[in-house]
């Protein structure tokens, strides 16, 4: 792109016709790699080629950009910038536009998506290492931004490609249905393989260290226990109840509504359980104030982390890396990221404590980053350094924390939320990443984990992931087992069989399995009577419908704002 702007100017130059004029390019990124876009390109191209700005800031700030904007050849800007100022940007004729982190577009019916797509430009280029992340129609929503209408309308890629792939995927899938979705994904490799250029590791990092990805199990709290079979046997009947209801009569919009919100507000309650009973045991939940006044009567509170396996697990993960072992007459206070800036320069009497292993530590939610801080970081390892990163703080500063945190080796923690710190970034001061909670989405595991294991990366990169036994979140890890068996399918050098996974399983997400010789729920040892079993049968048939009819799962933060989880508390206290 740098060479391309430069022969363009200068062929100009000699000429001067029109059609020669430089045009300038634009770049759309996530907001945390915004800054790290123009650094990266000022540290390796001179201005005389490429002159970036960083176009970035409120609306006021923004307005000022654009009189900057003739006077750079290359512009910076966040997928929520450009569609919010996608009418200036549209009025532009670009000579390259690259999407950084290309699969934010996959759905394509996201203004997000459709407001990238207003861009009028010569070269098109989509960067991303998981370019398939739910479905294969994420493949269809970044080709029609590279070269619209090469496969076809969304309709015909769904009858063509999608629905035979969809129906291969079911354990009671015919063999006819099976030699369909191979055929379909055979074609689909054929068609797309031309126009990506997949760079593995391997092939150009051959000194690279290795990567090594670990589960750690842990088990429930009684507590959590509680928790979690108390909601399966209030709420998973009901939940059910409604969506056959709304299955029975598809003209009840209400009723359908209704109960495919329960089930998301289900799933989300239970991921919550299973990281820590505070996420969940608030005021509004039905038996806040029986449940702490038990606690209290034992002696212990809510915060306490024997109540959160989770908790004294990553305890001693950090502890075997090295971090937060007392030193005597060595150790720094902690502070979260916002402390230790007020403090650089200051001098502190003790001196930093320099860790073998340096750690990422990554959650989905800000809530459980808030408790992984408090009830754990400062209340029992406070000998720890560690910096944060999470919505919170300001996109122009994120970049900052990130140089910071690979520069100075006293620091041992980076915590981050999935979100915000799983794309683009360059990590390489960390050769330990723990996960606290899991994506329903693997492709933003693997990205995040990648954020260490990456050029620079002079160590080998061990992953450790937090998963409950027996809970929800091994059902999570089952289907990203199976998402990531789909996307190698289209996008390796060769086609791998599919991997089959029934989809109509959702209610044992309901259901605390501990088969580890312990008892299980009458539902599940056997125990349930003829009615149950019906039950079940109905349940399986309307997941299944349910489940067909999704798209793809939302973000995090979407859910939190859709379904509020406070007034769905306060349901169950009504039943």
């Amino acid at each position: 792109m740098a060479t391309d702007h430069k022969e363009r100017a200068a062929k100009y130059q000699n000429s001067k016709e029109p059609g020669c004029a430089p045009l300038p390019s634009i770049v759309v990124c996530p907001p945390t790699l915004v800054g790290h876009w123009v650094y990266e390109v000022n540290k390796f191209v001179t201005t005389s080629y490429l002159n970036p700005l960083m176009y970035a800031g409120p609306l006021a700030e923004r307005t000022r950009l654009q009189k900057k904007v003739p006077k750079h050849n290359l512009i910076v800007a966040s997928y929520d910038v450009v569609r919010n100022d996608i009418e200036f940007f549209s009025n532009i004729k670009w000579n390259y536009c690259i999407l950084d982190e290309g699969h934010i577009i996959r759905n394509g019916k996201t203004k997000l998506a459709k407001a990238t797509k207003q861009l009028v430009c010569n070269h098109r280029l989509i960067l991303s290492g998981t370019p398939i992340q739910n479905n294969v129609l994420d493949l269809w929503s970044l080709f029609d931004f590279l070269m619209p209408g090469f496969l076809g309308t969304e309709q015909q890629f769904q009858a063509r490609y999608g629905r035979p792939i969809l129906q291969s995927r079911d354990a009671k899938s015919s063999s006819r249905e099976q030699e369909a979705g191979a055929l379909a994904m055979e074609s689909l490799h054929r068609q797309v393989l031309p126009f990506i250029l997949r760079r593995l590791k391997e092939d150009v990092l051959q000194d690279l260290p290795p990567k090594i990805v670990q589960d750690y199990y842990c088990d429930l709290s009684p507590l959590q226990v509680e928790l979690y079979e108390d909601f399966a046997k209030s709420r998973a009947k009901r939940t059910v109840d409604e969506t056959v209801t709304a299955t029975d009569d598809s003209s009840d919009k209400k009723v359908s509504s209704q109960g495919t919100t329960h089930i998301f507000q289900a799933l989300q309650y239970l991921r919550k359980v299973c990281n820590h009973p505070a996420l969940v045991l608030g005021p509004s939940h039905p038996r806040y104030d029986e449940m702490l006044s038990r606690l209290g009567q034992e002696g212990t509170s809510l915060h306490d982390i024997t109540h959160a396996p989770k908790l004294t697990a990553l305890k001693q993960l950090l502890n075997d890396c090295g971090i937060g072992q007392s030193t005597t007459g060595s150790a720094q206070p902690s502070s979260s990221g916002k402390d230790q800036n007020s403090q650089q320069g200051q001098g502190l009497d003790t001196v930093p404590v320099v860790n073998q292993h340096r750690v990422l530590l990554f959650c989905q939610l800000k809530g459980m980053l808030d408790i992984v801080e408090k009830d754990l970081l400062k209340a029992r390892m406070p000998s720890v350094t560690y910096l944060r990163l999470d919505g919170t703080v300001a996109p122009g500063s994120r970049h900052d924390i990130v140089h910071r945190f690979n520069n100075d080796p006293s620091i041992d923690i980076l915590l981050l939320t999935t979100h915000v710190g799983g794309l683009g970034l360059n990590l390489t001061g960390a050769d330990t990443v723990i996960f606290v909670e899991h994506d329903w989405n693997p492709m933003k595991d693997l990205q995040a984990m990648d954020r260490a294991h990456r050029i620079g990366q002079k160590k080998v990169v061990n992953v450790y992931r937090l998963v409950t036994r027996g809970s929800l979140e091994e059902k999570i890890m089952g289907l990203q087992k199976f998402k990531l068996a789909v996307a190698n399918s289209v996008i390796t050098q060769e086609n791998s069989s599919l991997h089959t996974m029934g989809t109509d399983q959702l209610l044992d997400l309901f259901v605390l399995d501990r088969q580890s010789g312990k008892s299980l729920t009458a539902a599940s040892n056997g125990q349930a009577s003829g009615t149950a079993g019906k039950d079940r049968a109905v349940k399986k048939e309307t997941v299944r419908s349910i489940l067909d009819s999704l798209e793809e799962l939302w973000d995090e933060g979407q859910y939190e704002s859709e379904y509020n989880m406070d007034a769905f508390m306060e349901s169950l206290g009504k039943k």
